[in-house]
């Protein structure tokens, strides 16, 4: 089981050399975490974009792509469209979004003739490595799925549960948090939450242990739940956070990483491949980490 993100790298260099395409790969950030991928023998890359600034950019970094394969592609849709395609050819196995933006991507990833969809949700699953908890933390959905139902919902928890599967976690703690510890019937997410509980419960939904409605304090902390006489295997010990909706995930998120002191590597789960698809301001050693979860689990 990992413990440390960087176990991820370890992790992945264990495996064979995963291929990853870039779509418009004319990004800094991006090609400089590619860069350091393949320095640590990770992945071998395919870019996809106006050749001409990724050229520049490259030399800027100190990055020689002349070994490797890339097509010239000056418009972001085609660019995308054409990783997608390199995708489904099997010439590659993972996708990074480079200099595009989230829509025009997902929009060739969904598209029913050349896309790569393999269920009906795709999400967002994000894993922390905070100072102040005691284990890896997962945290979903907080890029894809705005408001959820709760069929949604059960599809996205069991995303995030095969990520920490392939991370070695054999029965993932999930905590389904809000406002509130409580059922209560005019809150819709309370509802949610203890519906899909007991579904676990129930084994309808296997593979993990379900908790919720949990607030946040009652999901990572033990001597909280205690103080409010929430009984819960979950509690304190929790591996996955889902939030109600895609606000409370992106607070959560960006909250981990810009005040919390927290790393985090994050992929799209529910396509037929492993997507690294990081916001503009994380940082290059997130979008690294965020490559090396996407070789461990591809």
């Amino acid at each position: 089981m990992i413990r440390h993100l960087i176990e991820l790298v370890e992790g992945a260099k264990e495996k064979r050399t995963r291929k990853l395409v870039v779509a418009a790969a004319g990004d800094e950030d991006a090609l400089l975490a590619v860069k350091n991928a393949v320095n640590h023998g990770i992945i071998e890359p395919i870019l996809v974009g106006n050749m001409l600034n990724i050229n520049i950019i490259s030399k800027n970094i100190g990055f020689d792509i002349s070994a490797y394969e890339s097509y010239h592609e000056e418009d972001k849709i085609q660019a995308s469209r054409k990783a997608v395609e390199l995708i489904r050819e099997g010439k590659a196995e993972i996708l990074m979004k480079g200099a595009v933006g989230t829509g025009t991507l997902m929009k060739a990833v969904l598209d029913k003739e050349i896309g790569l969809r393999k269920g009906d949700t795709l999400s967002h699953v994000a894993v922390f490595e905070s100072p102040y908890y005691h284990k890896l933390l997962g945290v979903t959905d907080a890029a894809m799925n705005v408001n959820p139902d709760l069929e949604t919902k059960i599809a996205i928890i069991q995303n995030a549960v095969e990520v920490f599967h392939k991370l070695g976690v054999q029965i993932p703690k999930v905590a389904i948090v809000g406002s509130v510890e409580t059922v209560n019937p005019r809150m819709e997410a309370t509802m949610h939450a203890a519906t899909i509980s007991m579904m676990n419960y129930r084994k309808q939904i296997t593979g993990c242990v379900i908790d919720g409605p949990l607030a946040i304090d009652n999901a990572i902390s033990k001597k909280s739940a205690e103080l409010k006489n929430i009984t819960s295997d979950v509690a304190g010990d929790t591996d996955i956070i889902m939030a109600p909706n895609i606000d409370g995930a992106n607070i959560l998120y960006k909250t981990l990483n810009f005040l919390g002191g927290a790393v985090a590597g994050a992929v799209i789960m529910g396509a037929k491949v492993p997507i690294v698809l990081t916001s503009r301001s994380d940082s290059e050693k997130s979008k690294f980490l965020s490559i090396a979860l996407a070789a461990n689990i591809g």
